[in-house]
């Protein structure tokens, strides 16, 4: 429901308010949030990022898209300290 969907993303709240009570309901957690950054090899969390993190217990995973292979990073962002750190990560079976 983003203004600009070229250059940003932005959920509807009635949706995310649906998942949220439809985890609940099947006893789920969220883990973890992810999105591209389509013009950035080295994806860091944006301005827009950090103010829209409504999540601190989640990882954030930010995939860049801009060198030859995408590169994902994963984050802890904290909208109410408007700040962020970068965080280790391993893909099971790898």
């Amino acid at each position: 429901m983003a203004a600009d969907k070229v250059v940003s993303y932005e959920a509807a709240p009635e949706d995310l308010f649906a998942a949220q009570r439809q985890m609940r309901a099947r006893g789920e957690e969220l883990l973890a949030i992810y999105h591209s950054h389509p013009r950035s090899d080295e994806p860091a969390p944006s301005e827009t990022d950090v103010r829209l993190a409504y999540y601190p217990q989640a990882v954030y995973f930010i995939v860049g898209l801009a060198g030859p292979q995408p590169v994902i990073r994963a984050f802890r962002i904290s909208e109410r300290e408007e700040r962020w750190e970068e965080v280790e990560y391993v893909i099971a079976g790898e």
